[in-house]
């Protein structure tokens, strides 16, 4: 689609993209490769993505002004993370073309709604319920059970947002902790690995899923992602169906991404969808080296109204983030064979925040 919603972008054209951090970085450096200009908008002077486009727009979001001089300046608008404020969708939306569409935001910014997305899918999920006080809390641990994860419907990533709540714990107290008004408690699943599926949508509903992801996790952080997971090719294609069937039902157009557990049953292990995030995913950066075709390669192509690539993984991928002070030994990596990496010219290091990737690839032929 191009800014009069017709036809496709052609080589030259430009893709705003709301968010200057590594996603928006990557996303610029892929667009770039396939003759498209980006520009960005960020509230951050700081901003990596900065770095890598001629044009960008240094502005809070809610800066209706700059937000309309931004619009004007591109084709099509895109984002690299699912808290875009809502009066900031609107007012681009009824300028240029925001991809994915604005309505997906309101499904997936929302863990309550987005639950009951799935649910109404047939899809399956943990328990859960909504909860808005300390007494609805407490109905809700009495029906779902301990230990169970509380969680704001807003806001919440990489762990933030977001408690246990085992027993002997005190309700009121960990209500007061959260500090939200609106929250969803979530029975804990006793999952046997996290995995995640990185799925494309084309404009013209074509979709194109990578291999499954096993994701490994540390403080609520991404760490490692290995691909293939250790699942039966079964499970495999019912994790990549399940993503297909969410893609279609949100008439997507980008790259999301679907968070599952698997769980054991008495039929065999099956999936239980997490959280869906609705842009390029920390889980898909294996595909920079791994695959013929990257994620975010293949969200610019959907967004600009270009076929898809179908992907070919290279071979056994692991994706080592590196968070903190990991990225003072980036040196260390530089002579592994098959190793890639990526540093995102961020500022100093803290921890918890990610600095860099490294990717390893195996060929097939030498595993």
């Amino acid at each position: 689609m191009t800014a009069s919603g017709k036809g496709k972008l052609k080589p030259g054209d430009t893709i705003g993209i709301l968010g200057g951090g590594q996603l928006g970085r990557m996303l610029a450096m892929a667009a770039a490769r396939l003759g498209l200009k980006c520009q960005v908008f960020s509230p951050d002077p700081d901003s990596p993505a900065f770095d890598v486009v001629l044009n960008a727009t240094c502005a809070e979001y809610a800066d209706v002004e700059a937000l309309e001089l931004f619009a004007n300046d591109v084709d099509v608008i895109t984002y690299e993370f699912e808290n875009v404020p809502a009066a900031t969708a609107m007012v681009l939306d009824a300028r240029r073309p925001v991809l994915p569409a604005q309505k997906i935001l309101e499904t997936t910014q929302d863990r309550l709604i987005e639950k009951d997305f799935v649910k109404r899918l047939g899809i399956g999920t943990a328990d859960y319920a909504d909860v808005s006080s300390v007494e609805t809390l407490q109905s809700a641990i009495g029906r779902i059970g301990l230990p169970a994860v509380i969680k704001t419907r807003r806001f919440g990533y990489d762990g933030k947002g977001q408690a246990i709540i085992r027993e002997g714990d005190d309700p009121a107290q960990v209500w007061e902790d959260l500090g939200t008004k609106s929250a969803i408690l979530e029975a804990f699943v006793p999952y046997e690995r996290e995995v995640s599926v990185i799925a494309a949508r084309g404009a013209d509903g074509t979709v194109e899923c990578y291999d499954v992801t096993e994701n490994e996790h540390r403080d609520h952080i991404l760490k490692f992602s290995r691909v293939p997971a250790a699942i039966s090719d079964e499970l495999g294609a019912q994790a990549r169906a399940v993503a297909e069937k969410i893609a279609h039902a949100l008439d997507y157009v980008g790259v999301l991404a679907v968070e599952l557990f698997v769980v054991a049953g008495n039929g065999g292990p099956h999936v239980l969808v997490n959280e869906i995030a609705p842009r390029v995913h920390n889980s898909g950066h294996w595909t920079l080296d791994g695959a013929s075709v990257s994620q975010f390669e293949q969200h610019i192509r959907a967004i600009a109204g270009w076929p898809l690539a179908k992907p070919v993984r290279h071979g056994a991928v692991v994706m080592t983030n590196l968070i903190g002070d990991d990225i003072l030994d980036y040196e260390q990596w530089l002579t592994v064979p098959g190793a890639t990496v990526h540093l995102y010219g961020k500022g100093p290091p803290r921890p918890g925040r990610k600095m860099g990737h490294v990717t390893e690839v195996v060929p097939a032929s030498n595993k």
